[in-house]
């Protein structure tokens, strides 16, 4: 069967048709959603927005961490889709001079329940490979659908700055 061409931020992989999440919506469900409606089979995130400063202490580094691996494995439970995350490892100067960042690796691959299929360490950089069943997406969706059963009438204001 030939598909058409997907939508823009959607394309065609080695891995099934896929949303390359952009920074600014790693957080955010809504462009996921949107795109699951697409016909997208995996969403993949990029680094995320906020890493560990080295100044930050080893507990609020864990903290932020966690918090980011919660709300990626969130987006796979709710859109019964696996979801791939990316991160670096290791340290980054500031090109001005100021502190720098630092990355906390622990990339992983999700399945659509948030089950973890493989996670990569916090502080070595590898490739990280996993078997994804992307027909398994369509029975966890029937299983729960949270997709199915989402309040659409509710999501108006979503496209406002401020609620009146």
């Amino acid at each position: 069967m030939r598909r058409r061409a997907p939508p823009e931020g959607i394309e065609d992989t080695t891995c099934g048709r896929s949303l390359l999440a952009a920074a600014s919506s790693i957080t955010l469900t809504r462009s996921r959603r949107t795109s699951d409606n697409r016909g997208t089979e995996n969403t993949r995130t990029p680094t995320p927005p906020h890493t560990g400063h080295p100044t930050d202490a080893d507990a609020e580094k864990n903290r932020q961490r966690d918090a980011w691996i919660t709300v990626q494995r969130g987006h796979a439970v709710a859109n019964g889709l696996p979801l791939l995350a990316c991160n670096r490892t290791g340290f980054e100067a500031s090109p001005d001079g100021g502190r720098g960042i630092e990355f906390w690796g622990s990339s992983f691959v999700a399945g659509p329940q948030g089950e973890f299929l493989a996670i990569a360490s916090t502080d070595t950089r590898e490739l990280l490979v996993a078997d994804v069943d992307l027909a398994r997406s369509e029975n966890v969706r029937r299983i729960w659908p949270f997709l199915r059963d989402r309040r659409i009438d509710a999501y108006d204001d979503l496209l406002r700055r401020f609620r009146d």
